[in-house]
């Protein structure tokens, strides 16, 4: 017999995502330490969760007029479903699926990874629960598989004027990789941050908390680069089941002429390559072109989109999306 039940509080998903991660499963963006850093900015959560005699599965959601998304910000690289693998766990997935009608008329996931099976596996729930849905990508994720390469060999495959621009560059600034929080390199980085091209910060306490926390637990690179003693370029990467995640970088504007950004790029790469010793590198979502000279893969994000047809405010959007013929699964991990 399955349960399904409700919850407004994250803390229920503490020993679910905590036998994930001793189990080497799952991103920073799949632990309820950051859906508990997301609801403290004033998200409210709905947490979904079906169990039966050994297995659990949940969604975190949050959910307002009806309409139910996942419980996430611009920080998230991806959101997915937390649940065993196999039939038990989309026997559980289908139970929630059912049961969010109760709750809304429209559920939309973003962005599920394909790679792992999570898009295919959550629009199968969704349509064995009787929603109707539909897949499409909505966004990218360049990542880096370092296939066992030291960081001269990856250099090495680099296009020509990114290195030249390093061997050119790299001394004019001095590069330091912390694998602890430092509050006087943060307020560096926010500095920077504040002062580069990038637009001002959603939510800065949130992820100075992330960064503390992940810190705390020996998962952080934090990266300074300065010239002349000042502080010029700053990143943020946690390293976790190994996976180095990019999350944040910036350089100051006024000193671009020293690519300083650049050597700290590369010199973050070397360590967590030949350090760290990561199987990948993930640079998070978004097309921008500077990616494709560091990185050497691209994984679609999908976006799932699922209406309830007994639901009258369902109806509109499902005329459209019949105008638009869009497809009602996404592809399988061996298809991209």
């Amino acid at each position: 017999m399955i349960e399904a039940r409700y919850h407004d509080s994250v803390n229920v998903l503490q020993a679910l995502t905590a036998s994930q991660a001793a189990q080497g499963i799952g991103a920073p963006f799949d632990r309820a330490e950051w859906f508990a850093l997301l609801a403290e900015t004033g998200l409210v959560p709905l947490v979904a969760i079906a169990s039966d005699t050994e297995n659990t599965a949940a969604l975190a959601l949050t959910e307002s007029d009806g309409r139910i998304t996942p419980l996430r910000n611009w920080y998230s690289f991806t959101w997915r479903e937390l649940a065993p693998a196999g039939a038990a766990g989309d026997r559980l997935l289908a139970s929630i699926a059912r049961q969010l009608k109760t709750r809304g008329w429209r559920v939309t996931l973003e962005p599920v990874p394909g790679e792992d099976g999570s898009a295919t596996r959550l629009a199968r729930a969704f349509l064995a629960a009787g929603w109707r849905v539909a897949v499409e990508p909505c966004d990218i994720n360049h990542v880096l598989p370092v296939k066992g390469r030291s960081f001269a060999e990856y250099w090495e495959s680099r296009p020509g004027p990114l290195r030249t621009t390093f061997k050119r560059k790299a001394k004019k600034v001095e590069v330091k990789i912390l694998t602890r929080f430092d509050p006087a390199v943060w307020a560096d980085y926010e500095a920077i941050y504040a002062a580069s091209w990038k637009p001002a910060e959603d939510q800065p306490a949130m992820l100075r908390a992330f960064a503390q926390a992940e810190g705390a637990a020996g998962r952080l690179r934090l990266g300074i680069a300065r010239a002349d003693g000042l502080a010029v370029a700053a990143q943020a990467w946690t390293v976790e089941n190994g996976t180095a995640f990019i999350h944040k970088l910036a350089y100051l504007e006024s000193h671009k002429h020293l690519s300083a950004g650049t050597t700290l790029t590369a010199e973050l790469f070397r360590h967590v390559i030949d350090i760290d010793r990561v199987a990948l590198v993930d640079f998070g979502t978004g097309d921008q072109s500077y990616k494709a000279d560091w990185m050497e893969e691209v994984r679609p994000r999908y976006r799932i989109d699922c209406l309830d047809p007994a639901r009258p405010r369902a109806w509109p959007a499902l005329a459209k999306r019949l105008l638009r013929g869009s497809a009602k699964l996404a592809p399988s991990p061996a298809h991209g």
